[in-house]
């Protein structure tokens, strides 16, 4: 391959497009979480993660899966941990089979917070994706994203 090909062409006006349609995703978003919660889409994102932990082997993540699931480093998750604790919307403990482990629960408040917040991101998201199906570009992408979790055709 070389950088003239076709083919690396396309893949890079492919990565170009999906690029696009995150960063346009990504900031309808956090205007509507911003105005109307105060939260970032980070923020967001990691209490709604939190928010599926479970009691029992396996339902409390470690720092690192967190970090994973929220796409972010696990000191930049450890700082986002602590804004959000500060704010009372989230809470640390020490594991009690493993003192050397720390979990981070949602508090109510986080809770009460997430769901009102949990409409806000939905609408913003299907009102981001309504938006770049008009662009021919993006049009093919949003079909994709759309499809990800759509029931299977009998």
């Amino acid at each position: 391959m070389t950088a003239t090909d076709p083919a690396l062409t396309a893949l890079a006006q492919g990565w170009c497009a999906l690029s696009l349609l995150h960063g346009r995703i990504e900031a309808r978003i956090e205007r509507a979480l911003q105005s109307g919660h105060g939260l970032s889409v980070r923020e967001y994102s990691l209490l709604d993660v939190l928010s599926r932990q479970y009691e029992g082997d396996g339902g409390h993540l470690q720092m690192k899966q967190v970090a994973d699931a929220v796409l972010l480093s696990q000191s930049a998750t450890t700082r986002l941990v602590t804004r959000l604790e500060d704010r009372g919307l989230l809470e640390r403990y020490l594991c009690p089979t493993d003192r050397r482990g720390i979990y981070t629960n949602v508090t109510e408040s986080g809770l009460k917070l997430l769901e009102r917040a949990r409409p806000t991101n939905d609408a913003a998201l299907r009102e981001a994706l309504d938006e770049a199906a008009k662009d021919p570009e993006l049009a093919p992408l949003v079909r994709v994203v759309e499809s990800l979790n759509a029931p299977a055709a009998p």
